[in-house]
């Protein structure tokens, strides 16, 4: 399993398997890989160059003398199948043939990337929250590409978001998103509306929005539900 935004997914994630797994019980072992930032980088700043897919500009830098970067997901990409999945195949006792990709945000963003460019990179991913807003919702333009040029995408998607994800006219509650143009769930199920519309054979996807959770409470929950969606127990040997 490979969760980017390491700095808070690993931990959030070893913590939930420990508690949620009972040692495989209820859900299966697996080695969990924690993609980092680049060295040197804040988080803010690695996250916006490696997990985004276009360059955006406009946008200030969190790092006083280093300009915004924005677009280079497609080397990120490389840079996990050229250079992590060796390092993780060679070193550990790794089934390679059944990758977890998990991301939220744009770490979401990411794996929806991946999935339009290398689909069986992976073979689930579980996708939260994803900033499918990014550059002008490019990523719509993206499925409509790829559905024009496939007959299939083959993949294993768990999609979720928070209930307050979303705009709610008139409302104080602060929990709710204030841009319309960054309407997450909207964007998720006009996105998943667009996958399921294509009938692809081998796609299978599940969707979910989470009660009374918001961009930044969410992310546990998706953990918790997708653990168990993507590893359920081995059934017990007789």
């Amino acid at each position: 399993m490979f969760v980017t935004d390491a700095n808070y997914g690993f931990p959030l994630i070893r913590s939930i398997a420990r508690r949620v797994g009972n040692h495989g019980k209820r859900i299966e072992d697996f080695i969990l890989v924690g993609l980092s930032y680049g060295k040197g980088d804040t988080p803010e700043y690695s996250r916006r160059r490696d997990y985004t897919p276009t360059r955006r500009a406009g946008m200030a830098s969190d790092m006083p003398g280093r300009e915004a970067k924005f677009g280079e997901a497609e080397g990120y990409r490389h840079f996990l199948a050229d250079e992590v999945f060796p390092l993780i195949e060679a070193n550990y006792r790794a089934d390679m043939r059944r990758k977890v990709f998990v991301g939220h945000s744009y770490g979401s963003l990411l794996g929806v990337d991946i999935l339009l460019n290398a689909p069986t990179m992976f073979d689930h991913y579980i996708l939260g929250s994803p900033s499918l807003w990014f550059d002008n919702k490019v990523m719509f333009k993206r499925e409509k590409i790829f559905a024009a040029a496939h007959k299939d995408l083959p993949a294993n998607i768990y999609f979720a978001a928070g209930a307050f994800e979303t705009i709610r006219p008139g409302t104080n509650n602060p929990r709710y998103l204030a841009n319309d143009d960054d309407d997450m769930l909207r964007d998720l199920r006009t996105f998943t509306a667009a996958l399921a519309s294509r009938h692809y054979p081998s796609l299978h996807v599940k969707t979910e929005v989470i009660a009374d959770e918001d961009h930044l409470t969410v992310f546990p929950a998706i953990i918790t539900r997708g653990l168990q969606w993507a590893l359920p127990p081995k059934p017990a040997p007789h």
